[in-house]
């Protein structure tokens, strides 16, 4: 694999390096037996997912459809995942009647759920984070399912223990990380009278150039904004690390289901992580409130053990995101709110 440039000057280099595949995920393509079926393909990490897929299938010699379906509300992203050999179906995934009518595939990643507008639109938080993953089970009911869930599931941890490992008790605040252990237990509940093979991905946080927490906190430094240290710490993993090992994933799918945190192996300052950012910026640094002994904060170790070491460092992934930012690279203007304690989103 090559190294890495110096800095991504372009959208299309960032997405180059987010669809490269590990050595590892090549040869799990190669073992890997049918076609894969990306749900919910449209949203932040489906398109470049979806493409690592492919490219790693490519890689292996094999030959497979991979597909993404989703509403495609960004036509764009529907027509690069064309052009680079994934199949593509429009479908509302809250119709029965379009769940119904698709491909029953071997290998499904499950990813659509609703997180930003929770606390606001809660009966349809509740139907896309609990009743649609019921449907999804019964009509993949032969399938292997790799489905995303979050490392909001587990609620707040000290910071002296590390992050919360996968075996920790859930404590789900707010309406969004209710719905989300929901999801997980619609999951489990199939995975086990079905004996659907299932993984669980607990995701926590995916970092690219134009999203993700380390650039909130860029551009509020850029910005000359106040940077709110109340959720004193932070976990970040590059988007295409977090891309590889949720595919991996696939291959760890039982019954029961099988869990794993996706997470950088770094429990980040948020104030070191912005005085790092106005160093790097030629900033000055504008704090608010004070760091809570508490945090949304996962440990990864069980997944840097067996899918290997993520391979894009903390560093880099800083240095990439203020010379992003300076030059005024594009953002999705989705801000991640990771600072939010109460789980509002």
């Amino acid at each position: 694999m090559s190294s890495f440039p110096a800095s991504i000057d372009t959208v299309e280099t960032q997405e180059e390096l987010l669809r490269r595949p590990t050595p590892a995920l090549v040869a799990m393509m190669g073992r890997l037996k049918g076609d894969v079926l990306f749900l919910g393909a449209g949203g932040k990490m489906g398109p470049t997912m979806a493409r690592m897929a492919k490219r790693a299938t490519d890689e292996a010699g094999e030959h497979r459809r991979v597909i993404a379906a989703s509403r495609f509300s960004d036509v764009r992203a529907e027509s690069e995942l064309q052009a680079h050999g994934v199949e593509t179906l429009r479908c509302d995934l809250l119709d029965p009647a379009q769940v119904a009518g698709l491909p029953k595939t071997p290998n499904v990643v499950y990813m659509t759920g609703m997180k930003f507008g929770a606390s606001g639109q809660a009966p349809l938080t509740w139907a896309m984070n609990t009743w649609l993953p019921s449907l999804v089970c019964q009509h993949f009911n032969e399938s292997r399912i790799a489905a995303f869930s979050t490392g909001n599931v587990y609620g707040l941890t000290p910071l002296s223990l590390g992050g919360s490992v996968e075996s920790d008790v859930l404590n789900p605040v707010g309406e969004y990380a209710i719905t989300a252990m929901g999801r997980e237990r619609i999951f489990e509940y199939f995975c086990q009278t079905l004996s659907i093979p299932t993984s669980l991905l607990r995701l926590n946080y995916a970092t690219e150039m134009r999203y993700g927490v380390l650039v909130d906190v860029a551009r509020k430094v850029y910005a000359g904004e106040p940077v709110d240290v109340s959720m004193g710490s932070l976990n970040a993993i590059w988007q295409g690390d977090a891309n590889a090992m949720s595919l991996l994933a696939l291959e760890h799918a039982s019954t029961p289901a099988w869990v794993i945190n996706i997470a950088g192996p770094e429990q980040i300052s948020v104030r070191r992580a912005a005085e790092t950012f106005g160093d790097l910026m030629g900033r000055e640094v504008t704090i608010e409130g004070d760091e809570a002994p508490d945090a949304l904060l996962s440990n990864g170790q069980k997944g840097h053990a067996l899918f290997g070491y993520p391979t894009v460092s903390l560093q880099q992934m800083l240095a990439w995101i203020a010379d992003w930012v300076m030059r005024g690279g594009a953002s999705l203007n989705k801000p991640t709110h990771f600072e939010n304690r109460k789980g509002d989103f």
